[in-house]
């Protein structure tokens, strides 16, 4: 795209946005209703590597949670037709970039237990973010109802301290569930805690020293 210019694909964002508020929705209501209906802890949930129904159901929604990050990979596609280059931010690409091959392995390996407690807050924020997303899609006129994009990250901070110490919590106690996967993924949180935390401080708190 360096020597075009951006290409408007409004429409196309409005129905990327809000199907993808469809899918979230689709696999929070798995998620909930799955790990509800087969008693799962949410302190410490084994993986049931059963043929059982609810067992294949829960492992049914993780591979749409995985395969959603594939889909997902169309919002770095969209910045770069859209020469939001300013976008292309290290945390974008290492998010985006690095949950593809994290839930591959947890789809393979853990399709089920508690790592249904990541999928459950990741998909309720998802529903929120695509439809801020597919609301910003609409046009300029609706940035006067779009004044909450704060709070937004302020969500997507809290999912990943919940998760992190949900994963601390089975790290370091007794739990049939992989020490190595949630190795892995406490120290990916962690990451994710540090990079956000940058990025809410830099949006928010500098440039509105900068403006004051």
């Amino acid at each position: 795209m360096k020597h075009k210019e951006p290409m408007n694909i409004k429409a196309v964002l409005i129905l990327y946005n809000f199907a993808s508020v469809g899918l979230s929705i689709y696999m929070f209501h798995e998620f909930l209703v799955t790990s509800w209906l087969a008693n799962y802890s949410y302190l410490c949930q084994p993986v049931d590597y059963s043929p059982s129904p609810l067992g294949m159901r829960m492992a049914s929604v993780c591979w749409w949670f995985f395969f959603s990050k594939v889909i997902e990979l169309s919002d770095t596609v969209f910045f770069i037709l859209r020469k939001k280059n300013s976008q292309l931010t290290f945390l974008h690409v290492y998010h985006h970039g690095t949950m593809i091959f994290n839930w591959w392995a947890g789809v393979k390996f853990v399709a089920g237990g508690q790592s249904f407690f990541i999928g459950l807050l990741n998909t309720f924020v998802h529903i929120v973010m695509y439809s801020y997303y597919g609301l910003a899609a609409l046009g300029p006129h609706m940035q006067k109802y779009l004044w909450w994009k704060r709070y937004l990250t302020s969500l997507q901070l809290v999912q990943f301290v919940l998760m992190t110490i949900h994963t601390g919590y089975n790290l370091f106690t007794e739990c049939n569930f992989p020490d190595s996967m949630n190795a892995v993924v406490f120290a990916y949180c962690v990451s994710l805690i540090i990079l956000f935390s940058n990025f809410y401080y830099q949006s928010y708190i500098t440039r509105k020293s900068k403006k004051s």
